[in-house]
């Protein structure tokens, strides 16, 4: 008794939560949850997946739903917006979320989603049951929620968001209507970001957004995220400010050194390499990303010649690989260093 009571006080707080944010309480609340759009017109990007998603509101029903895609581009905040509009004045009484990389196991599946797919629909057509995070979900307990979704199929229906369809179990998928979610477009981005700043009386120029567009990565989440916490040094967003919070190397010094190792200037390469891990702290894993996401935008202009691109992606997925294996990666990317040199001298 002890722990469902437990769990009813949690469910409740995080019930009174959302209402805050939605009834302008949230003068403190992180900007993600602030400003998180309420209906399927405020979210942003999936144009085609939120053209859809209406259909289905117009005629008030839906089949089971899988949403996947990567971080951060409005899965969890489509499923909210629909089941707000799907279910009316009542969708709280009638919507259950769960975070399955949390409650992953099997008995999540036989307690909290049975009992509440056994309850009748209140003031609702049917209720709606969203897991986030499915992917996490073990095989046993993934084919229990199976079971669950032939069973209940009249009176409730699931969203399930994951980051891999490939994890979920086939029968699951063969179930839903799957709807794949792409990273957001950077101007998409840059409009939501302005958006934001004005409303929070920030200034903030145009270079500071572009590199706050460079490090999310299609990421809206880490997009707002980063503006939040440029933000705390003062009213004015600034690209200096933006890359003091942003533990990643700025894109021009990425650049030179790229552009230095393609010149043959393997010191001066090197010497940028260590001031931007050990003076700016920037990981192995990111700075190899970072250099890969150079490498690809010159081979996209133009400016380097497509063999060379191709070896020099080899070699980067072998660093990247032998850092991720647990090798040292200053060695490592000064090793990679040397590839570009070989490269440069072959063209």
């Amino acid at each position: 008794m002890k722990v469902d009571l437990d769990k009813n006080y949690i469910r409740q707080q995080l019930i009174n939560n959302a209402t805050q944010y939605e009834n302008g309480d949230s003068m403190n609340a992180p900007w993600v949850e602030k400003y998180r759009p309420q209906t399927l017109d405020e979210v942003v990007g999936q144009e085609h997946t939120i053209l859809r998603l209406k259909r289905y509101v117009k005629e008030g029903n839906m089949p089971n739903l899988m949403f996947t895609g990567p971080a951060g581009v409005g899965k969890t905040t489509t499923s909210i917006a629909l089941a707000k509009e799907m279910l009316g004045e009542y969708w709280r009484q009638n919507f259950l979320e769960l975070n399955a990389s949390d409650a992953r196991g099997i008995d999540t599946v036989r307690n909290d989603i049975k009992s509440f797919c056994r309850l009748k629909a209140v003031g609702s057509p049917f209720r709606i049951i969203f897991l986030d995070e499915v992917d996490n979900m073990t095989k046993d307990a993934q084919h229990a929620l199976r079971r669950e979704m032939e069973m209940y199929t009249k009176t409730s229906s699931f969203i399930l968001s994951c980051n891999y369809s490939s994890k979920i179990i086939d029968p699951i998928q063969s179930r839903c209507a799957i709807f794949r979610f792409v990273p957001v477009k950077g101007h998409q981005i840059i409009k939501r970001l302005e958006y934001i700043a004005q409303a929070e009386g920030l200034k903030i120029d145009i270079a500071a957004i572009e590199s706050i567009v460079y490090f999310a990565e299609g990421d809206m989440r880490r997009a707002v995220n980063i503006l939040q916490a440029s933000s705390s040094a003062g009213e004015e967003v600034t690209e200096e400010s933006v890359d003091e919070v942003v533990s990643k190397a700025k894109p021009k010094d990425v650049k030179k050194i790229v552009n230095k190792a393609l010149d043959g200037d393997f010191i001066g390469a090197r010497e940028l390499l260590r001031d931007v891990m050990v003076v700016q702290g920037t990981s192995g894993e990111d700075m190899v990303t970072q250099i890969y996401q150079e490498v690809s935008k010159m081979a996209l202009d133009g400016s380097l010649n497509e063999d060379i691109y191709i070896n020099l992606v080899e070699s980067i997925g072998e660093t990247d690989y032998r850092i991720r294996e647990g090798s040292n990666p200053r060695i490592q990317l000064e090793a990679l260093l040397t590839k570009f040199l070989i490269n440069s001298k072959a063209d």
